[in-house]
């Protein structure tokens, strides 16, 4: 399939690849990205993954034809099985995207993200996810920026935790080589990852590459550390973290650095964030994944010393409009027709009659007069729950035929829990 209309350039294709093909995609997504890391070094890392998953899903743009054939953009995802509003489903997380330097602006990412939506659409699928590199890309084809999650760092000596947050003598926090409590830690993640909203399961491929601790990725930091707290009935939360050994004209100034932290008893959380702020030779201890209402702010004596850093981690698409309103579930009953756009998956565009309230809802095609009209990105940023569609409106970005849709929308869409992945994919 020939995909560049211009005859005066070499034409180029989007394909499929193998195994033996890989390295030359990884190549390209590595030059797109800017990582100096060596390709070897990097195949080494993703190949588990890939041989474990198949190699059917990634594609491949190649421009020349024959021995000149050159791979020149790349992109891939991963089946997921991610926890969404109405329980676990499928999600295809999207990743490896990149084009070679000199064939940017010649369409070769259009044609491979539309390739990737008929593909995805083609085998069932209703989403996809990602983690974008640059915020501008991906509103184009589609995508919503449904996750905002927080970074902060607290000086030691202000990681005083209240007096009435809840402690039980019977947890013991354990700190250990996260090899040797690993299915400690899955069985913690397993049930998080069940019911937070953004979280995937992971299976032993992505633990290993979660927890694989290159000396030369450390950054001058410690090997990574797992602090493990159990309780009577087992495990109930853990933190991965690494230490950095520093000085100043004052003495110590080390600092922890927490990749990630999980924890299904408040209970837990206490234990977890008081082993964390003191650990001696320390004076600053950073997150750099939290969700928007981790209860760090609110165990804090004083939360104003902990400042938040919010930044966009998942953008969602919905790749099937009606299937994934339709499995959804809401939080208030709505009625209305929603007028949708979507160049790159023109089987959604259209006008959609949703009929849903607690119970379940109902999403047909219609030719009535629409309430709202807005484009596929919108109702992806929305999908979760966290961002609401009144935004878009305020700012001119989506028409409301009849006044109060929008609310009535967002109030049905609305979760009172915040969506959380922490981990780039």
């Amino acid at each position: 399939m020939t995909e560049n209309p211009d005859a005066t350039r070499p034409a180029w294709t989007v394909r499929g690849t193998d195994r033996d093909e890989f390295p030359e995609a990884l190549r390209v997504v590595a030059e797109a990205l800017l990582i100096g890391e060596d390709l070897d070094a990097i195949a080494e890392r993703m190949r588990p993954l890939f041989d474990a998953a198949g190699y059917e899903r990634v594609l491949v743009a190649v421009d020349g034809k024959g021995d000149a054939e050159e791979v020149v953009g790349s992109t891939n995802y991963f089946s997921f099985e991610m926890a969404l509003p109405g329980g676990p489903r499928a999600v295809a997380g999207v990743t490896g995207v990149g084009v070679w330097p000199t064939h940017r602006r010649r369409g070769v990412l259009s044609a491979l993200m539309r390739r990737q939506l008929a593909d995805i659409h083609a085998s069932g699928g209703k989403y996809a996810a990602l983690w974008a590199s640059e915020g501008a890309i991906y509103g184009r084809f589609g995508y919503g920026p449904a996750v905002t999650e927080v970074e902060t760092a607290v000086q030691r000596q202000y990681g005083e935790l209240r007096p009435d947050a809840p402690r039980d003598p019977a947890l013991v926090v354990r700190l250990s080589d996260p090899g040797r409590v690993r299915d400690d830690l899955a069985r913690v993640h397993r049930e998080v990852a069940a019911v937070q909203v953004g979280q995937f399961q992971r299976d032993v491929h992505w633990w290993d590459k979660v927890l694989r601790d290159d000396s030369d990725a450390r950054g001058g930091r410690s090997p990574r550390r797992a602090a493990l707290v159990s309780g009577p009935d087992g495990p109930l939360g853990y933190a991965l973290y690494r230490t950095l050994n520093k000085r100043g004209d004052d003495g110590a100034r080390g600092e922890v650095h927490v990749e990630e932290i999980v924890a299904t008893a408040p209970a837990a959380w206490t234990a977890l964030y008081e082993h964390l702020f003191n650990r001696d030779l320390t004076s600053r201890i950073t997150f750099a994944f939290l969700a928007g209402d981790n209860p760090l702010h609110h165990l804090l004596v004083d939360r104003d010393r902990a400042t938040p850093t919010l930044f966009t981690s998942l953008w969602v698409r919905l790749v099937d409009v009606a299937g994934a309103l339709a499995e959804r579930s809401y939080a208030a009953p709505v009625e209305a027709v929603v007028e949708v756009a979507d160049r790159h998956a023109p089987w959604n565009a259209g006008r959609w009659r949703i009929e849903a309230d607690r119970g379940g809802a109902r999403v047909e095609p219609t030719a009535q007069a629409p309430d709202v009209s807005l484009d596929v990105s919108h109702l992806g940023a929305a999908y979760l729950g966290q961002t609401s569609l009144t935004g878009y409106l305020r700012a001119g970005l989506l028409t409301e035929h009849v006044p109060g849709t929008v609310a009535g929308l967002d109030a049905a869409l609305h979760r009172a829990d915040a969506p959380f992945c922490g981990r780039i994919f």
